[in-house]
């Protein structure tokens, strides 16, 4: 007699489920104390960029007459005057500006992390799925680009198409996306050897539909983890141009122009 769930359960047995791939993942991941610190850091650090500035008494522009020409004496972190981190040189709010600084280093991070995801997830698709010459050819040009210095690269773009965000996010995501290219193209390589990208070519799929459809989306994980390495290596990028005065232009700022402002 085969017995239903109902019955196994009254008889004491336990009918478990599997676990996906994701609640696997997310029970390990809570698991671990070290992460679960990292996790509450960066939503500090989130919150505060997002949410600080309901609590700043000053914008970050503004100028406090008061302590112009005694930033020594009234210009520190005060309560009172509602100057929390004090005053720079010129009698702005720190607090305001450190908030900013935070949302401009975080959307450099973010966005020219997703710059180099995403060019550097085409470009070593197509490589990998081509082959052959082709995928050569494509590396080669990949191990000349990474043999220049990508700092002199941003320094160069920065000095020739001047001081502007526009031109640090895309300057940030332009230089960054030739290891995800390796590491994606590799994994294509992997990849298109598999039953279902050899029953798509069979059934007369383009290339551009197999990569995009069946390749890419079978990348994402690798993708993910590696863009979350990109993101605090674009934060560092970015506040170190700063510090050397070649990142946004005043009235905007960002943790390294503070850093070298030596707020």
């Amino acid at each position: 007699m085969v017995m239903t769930s109902e019955q196994r359960v009254e008889a004491g047995e336990i009918v478990g489920k599997g676990r996906s791939p994701w609640a696997d993942a997310r029970r390990r991941f809570f698991r671990n104390k070290a992460a679960l610190m990292g996790l509450v850091i960066l939503g500090f650090v989130v919150a505060f960029a997002l949410f600080g500035g309901y609590f700043a008494q000053w914008s970050n522009e503004e100028l406090d007459y008061n302590v112009m020409g005694q930033i020594v004496e009234l210009g520190g972190p005060s309560i009172e005057s509602g100057h929390y981190f004090g005053t720079d040189d010129l009698g702005r709010d720190l607090f305001a500006r450190t908030i900013q600084g935070t949302q401009i280093s975080l959307a450099v991070g973010l966005v020219g992390a997703l710059i180099a995801c995403i060019v550097g997830t085409l470009y070593g698709a197509v490589a990998g799925y081509a082959g052959g010459r082709t995928d050569g050819i494509m590396m080669r040009l990949v191990d000349i680009f990474m043999a220049v210095p990508y700092m002199f690269v941003l320094i160069l773009l920065l000095v020739m198409y001047g001081r502007s965000i526009t031109i640090l996010f895309a300057g940030i995501g332009l230089i960054s996306w030739m290891e995800m290219a390796r590491i994606v193209r590799g994994q294509t390589l992997t990849i298109k050897g598999r039953e279902f990208v050899e029953a798509a070519r069979a059934t007369g799929v383009s290339a551009p539909v197999i990569i995009l459809r069946h390749i890419v989306p079978n990348l994402l994980g690798v993708i993910a983890v590696y863009a979350t390495l990109l993101v605090p290596l674009m934060i560092l990028t970015e506040s170190f141009i700063s510090f050397l005065g070649l990142g946004v232009q005043e009235p905007l700022t960002s943790l390294g122009a503070l850093i070298s402002e030596g707020c």
